[in-house]
C-alpha cells in the first residue's frame, strides 16, 4: 500500500466537536501525505467581504471588545452583539451605542441576512458555528477572517489564508515533519496547516489543543535553570517576563524586555518600576525593533499586543539584528507579530555562540507554516524542535527549540 493510501486509511472517525478527528498519530511519512492532501484544497476560502450585509459579533467579553475596537478603527459598522449574558453586558460602557442581545432576542430576519463573526477562539469553531446555523444564523465566520479583509488599513488579527505550497515548499515541510523532536509536534503541525490551507479543523485524540498559556510548556520549564539571561522580544506589558520570573523563582541574571510600541513600553516600565529594588535592577526595558539586518521599517503603533512592522505603519523605525545589540541571552522568547523569522536570521551568530533555549510564535503569517520551522531545524544542530498549538482557528501556534544538552537523559 502506498504512503498516500496509508494516509487516507489512517482511521478517521466522525465527531460532533471537530471537523475531522484522527484516533492515531501519523508517522512522518503519513504526515507528509496528509499534508499533501490538505494542500490540494488550498486556498479554501478568502477574507470575508461584507458588502451590504450587516455585521454582528458573537461574544461581548474581552475578545469581543477587542474586535469592536478593531472594527471602529477601520470604520466598519456593527449591527449588534449576541451574548448569553446580554442583560449584564449591555451595561458595560465598552458597548455603548451597540445593541447587546440574548440569542433568543435576535430577529430571524437579522440572522438570515447578517454575518455573525465569532470573536472567541478558546474552543473549536465548527461545533459552535453548526449550533448557530441551527438557530437560524446563515453566515457564521471567525472574526479574524472578517478582519483580514481590512488588512491594508489595520493588521494584526491573524486571519490569513495560506496559498498552496509549492513542490519545493512541500519538500521543506517534509523535512520539518521528519525533523520534529516528537510525534505530538506532527499532530500540532497538521492541525495548524489544515486550518490555514483548507479551513478544516483536524483533531487528534491523544494530542489536544493546549491551553492559552503559551511559552512555558513542560518541556521548556524542565530545561530552565537558575541565573538565565532572558531576551523577551515583543514584551508588551511584561506578562511573559513575569511568568518566567515566577518559573525560576526570581533567580535570573538579567532580563532584556524589548518592546518598540511606546504606549506598551510605558506600561511595561511602570510594571518593572513596581518590583522590589533587587529584582528591578536586573530587568532592562529596551526600545528595540528586532529584524534580520540594520534597516528602516514602517512600524504600526497603537495596536496593543499586535503593534508590528507593517506597510500600514506611519512611523519609520530602525530595525536592529540581535547580533548587533551585544546581548548574550540563554533564553530567547519572540512574539513579534510576524517578524520572528527575520529576528532569528538577525541572531544567527548569537544563537550559534550562546545556544539559548528558544520559544517563538508562528501563527501571525505564512512564514510560520514552513520557512520558520525549517530554518530552526536546518540552522540549529543538536537542538530538539517541538511544535505546540495553544488555540483554535490556527491561533496560538508555537515553536520550542531546546538545546539537547539541556534535556535530561
Amino acid at each position: 500500500m502506498s504512503r498516500r493510501a496509508a494516509a487516507r486509511r489512517l482511521k478517521l472517525v466522525s465527531n460532533a466537536l471537530v471537523a475531522r478527528r484522527f484516533d492515531a498519530l501519523p508517522d512522518a511519512a503519513t504526515a507528509i501525505d496528509l499534508l499533501r492532501i490538505v494542500n490540494a484544497r488550498a486556498p479554501a476560502g478568502k477574507p470575508v467581504q461584507l458588502g451590504s450585509k450587516p455585521l454582528w459579533l458573537h461574544g461581548a467579553g474581552e475578545a469581543g471588545k477587542r474586535a469592536r475596537r478593531h472594527l471602529d478603527a477601520v470604520g466598519q459598522p456593527l449591527a449588534g452583539v449576541v451574548d448569553a449574558d446580554a442583560a449584564r453586558r449591555a451595561e458595560d460602557p465598552d458597548w455603548a451605542g451597540i445593541p447587546v442581545l440574548a440569542p433568543d432576542r435576535v430577529p430571524d430576519a437579522a440572522k438570515a441576512k447578517g454575518v455573525l463573526a465569532l470573536a472567541e477562539t478558546d474552543g473549536p469553531h465548527v461545533p459552535l458555528a453548526t449550533a448557530l446555523n441551527a438557530e437560524g444564523w446563515a453566515n457564521c465566520v471567525p472574526f479574524a477572517d472578517v478582519a483580514e479583509a481590512f488588512r491594508k488599513q489595520r493588521p494584526g488579527c491573524g486571519g490569513w489564508f495560506a496559498e498552496p505550497l509549492s513542490a519545493e515548499e512541500l519538500e521543506a515541510a517534509g523535512a520539518v515533519l521528519s525533523g520534529f523532536g516528537d510525534e505530538a509536534s506532527r499532530a500540532h503541525y497538521l492541525r495548524c496547516a489544515a486550518w490555514r490551507l483548507a479551513r478544516q479543523e483536524w483533531e487528534f485524540a491523544t494530542v489536544p489543543v493546549l491551553g492559552p498559556e503559551r511559552f512555558l510548556v513542560p518541556e521548556v520549564t524542565a530545561a530552565l535553570r537558575a541565573d538565565e539571561r532572558i531576551l523577551d522580544g515583543g514584551a508588551y506589558h511584561g506578562d511573559l517576563t513575569a511568568r518566567l520570573l515566577e518559573a525560576v523563582k526570581g533567580a535570573i541574571s538579567v532580563v532584556w524586555a524589548a518592546e518598540p510600541d511606546g504606549a506598551n513600553r510605558a506600561v511595561l516600565q511602570a510594571r518593572v518600576d513596581g518590583l522590589d529594588l533587587h529584582l528591578r535592577a536586573r530587568i532592562q526595558v529596551l526600545d528595540a525593533v528586532l529584524g534580520a539586518r540594520t534597516e528602516a521599517a514602517r512600524f504600526h503603533e497603537g495596536l496593543g499586543p499586535a503593534s508590528q512592522i507593517a506597510p500600514t505603519g506611519r512611523v519609520l523605525r530602525a530595525c536592529a539584528p540581535l547580533d548587533a545589540l551585544g546581548l548574550d541571552p540563554t533564553v530567547v522568547a519572540l512574539d513579534l507579530e510576524g517578524a520572528e523569522l527575520a529576528a532569528l536570521q538577525g541572531a544567527r551568530e548569537t544563537l550559534r555562540r550562546r545556544r539559548p533555549l528558544i520559544m517563538l510564535a508562528i501563527s501571525h503569517d505564512a512564514t510560520g507554516l514552513v520557512e520558520t520551522p525549517h530554518w530552526l531545524i536546518e540552522n540549529l544542530p543538536d537542538y530538539t524542535v517541538l511544535m505546540r498549538t495553544h488555540g483554535w482557528c490556527g491561533m496560538g501556534a508555537m515553536l520550542y527549540a531546546i538545546p539537547k544538552e539541556r534535556i535530561a537523559p
